[in-house]
Parts: structure tokens; sequence; C-alpha cells
């Protein structure tokens, strides 16, 4: 696999999501990872590309091989241009949610990936960069 490869699943319903995890799990199990970190991955994926379709309606999961250093990872990065984060400070609260749901969706992803970031703009959109190493 080469250090380039990268891969972008464009995201507005949920087969989209489902397509995305699948992806994301061959994705990380061909570059090295470990079972338990091809679901953790995936899991994360999931949850960005379904806040995605819950808060945009549409955007795009970018799924690229990273090497820094001696170390080889994967990074995720959740692209749309939604109606942004008003707070993300209180988006990544534990039990914080707009929708009523119960919230674990960004602070879960930020605890199982190794590195996380997010950037928005009210009105213009979000991209979310989550990476994970191969241990």
């Amino acid at each position: 696999m080469t250090q380039n490869r990268k891969k972008t699943i464009y995201i507005s319903q949920d087969a989209d999501v489902i397509h995305a995890v699948f992806q994301s799990k061959e994705f990380s199990k061909e570059i090295g990872f470990q079972n338990t970190d091809q679901v953790m991955i995936s899991t994360a994926v999931s949850e960005l590309a379904r806040n995605i379709i819950k808060y945009a309606k549409e955007g795009e999961v970018t799924l690229k091989i990273i090497c820094q250093n001696l170390k080889k990872g994967i990074e995720i990065l959740a692209i749309d241009k939604g109606p942004g984060i008003q707070d993300i400070d209180k988006a990544l609260d534990e039990n914080y949610s707009t929708e009523g749901t119960i919230g674990i969706g960004l602070p879960g992803t930020k605890r199982i990936m190794d590195d996380f970031h997010i950037e928005s703009e009210p009105g213009k959109g979000t991209t979310i960069m989550a990476r994970k190493w191969i241990k």
C-alpha cells in the first residue's frame, strides 16, 4: 500500500455511512492495524459520518495513510458545508447535545483516537481531523 493512498466517501444518506464504516475497517486493516483498532477507527468514522447527515445533510469523509517519523497511521477528515458548530468546547462535553441525544459522539471519537482537531465556522461548515497511530 503506498504512503500517499487515500479514499474519499461522499456522505448524504445512511447507506453512505455504512459504506464509510466498511471502507474504514478495510483501509485500516490494509495499513496494518489490529482488529481492536480497526473497530475503533470504524466507530469514529461512523460517528463523524452520522454527524454529517444529522447536522449538515451532506459532506465527505476522507481516509488517508499518514507517516510521521517512524510511525504509520490513518487520518480521517470529515468535511461539511453545514451550519457549523457554535461552541466547540460545549460540543466536546461528555453529556452535551443539541439534538436531544446522549451526546457522546464527538467526545467519544476524541477519546478513542490519538489526535483530534475541529475547525468550524458558523454558517460555513466544519472540518474534523482524527488520527490513529499503529502501536
